[in-house]
């Protein structure tokens, strides 16, 4: 049980005088309004809001509202996943705890969609975008750094490493037990997933040439075949993979080992349908540019005199 909803239990029982103690369901249907994820949701959310005003503004012209929705909708995904009683739910059921790291995953390419960099960086002072921008200027240290982690070879084996390693029972274990090394675990489910998506959508800065579509869609079922394979692990292991979940009251009429079971179809549907889905996507993309250059009409070569 986290210590924020410890406090929040303990103060709505001394305020309202209601014996919170007696549901030992309504401790795990709590917020937990975590200054450092709330204000850091808050603050980008409130950043990318102000620069696409400014850039509208510039431009002229009203900006792609599909942007800034997505952009929403990654920073909700994030607060349901780390603020939301699923965040509690998670340790005491393995399923929730499964959905929590489908929507970390979920939030990453979500953001990228939405081309952050640019509107963020309209939202700060002019003095500060331009040093920025050195820092991401072609040839700079860092750029050349970011480009190395987004190679697709080294961004595809550090989510996959990520993946699994972090589903070792010894590792898991380790995480339920210590606050540290659950956020670390939360941290890298979502770097993983950034750097895995950049190369799939290319947002800003855009840091090497246009990636053939069909490289990519092979990236993304690679990755959705090793995913599969761990979901799969869950799903028919014949004993509890993770004890912690074993010793702990249950709150729904699920053993441990259903729960687990659960737990390895949400990650495959969920994980799965995300992959599928940017797979269709590349396929239309991609045969729609070829319908456009079939499309094209040919230049016409006169017969030069002679011939």
């Amino acid at each position: 049980m986290t210590e924020s909803i410890r406090f929040a239990r303990q103060g709505l029982s001394s305020e309202v005088g209601i014996a919170v103690a007696s549901d030992p369901v309504a401790e795990f249907l709590l917020w937990s309004w975590r200054p450092e994820i709330s204000l850091l949701c808050l603050g980008v959310g409130s950043a990318y809001v102000i620069g696409w005003w400014r850039l509208s503004r510039r431009t002229q012209q009203c900006l792609p509202l599909w942007r800034p929705a997505l952009a929403i909708a990654a920073l909700a995904s994030l607060a349901m996943a780390l603020l939301s009683p699923l965040d509690s739910l998670s340790e005491v059921l393995f399923s929730a705890h499964m959905l929590q790291h489908m929507l970390l995953l979920l939030a990453a390419p979500a953001f990228l969609l939405a081309d952050p960099l640019p509107l963020v960086l309209w939202a700060l002072p002019h003095a500060v975008r331009l040093r920025i921008g050195r820092l991401l200027a072609a040839g700079a240290v860092l750029r050349r750094v970011w480009w190395a982690l987004t190679w697709m070879p080294i961004a595809w084996l550090t989510y996959t490493i990520t993946l699994w390693v972090w589903h070792l029972p010894a590792a898991y274990e380790a995480a339920l037990r210590s606050a540290l090394l659950h956020n670390s675990e939360h941290l890298a489910f979502f770097w993983a997933s950034v750097t895995f998506w950049w190369s799939i959508i290319d947002p800003a800065p855009h840091l090497r040439r246009h990636v053939h579509h069909a490289l990519r869609i092979v990236y993304l079922i690679l990755a959705a075949f090793q995913k599969a394979g761990l979901a799969l692990l869950l799903m028919l292991s014949s004993r509890v993979l993770y004890p912690s979940y074993a010793g702990v009251p249950r709150l729904l009429e699920l053993s441990a080992l259903e729960d687990q079971v659960w737990g390895g179809i949400i990650m495959w549907a969920l994980g799965g349908a995300i992959d599928m889905l940017a797979v269709l996507m590349l396929l239309f993309h991609f045969f729609a540019l070829e319908e456009r250059r079939r499309e094209r009409p040919t230049p016409f070569k006169a017969d030069r005199p002679g011939k």
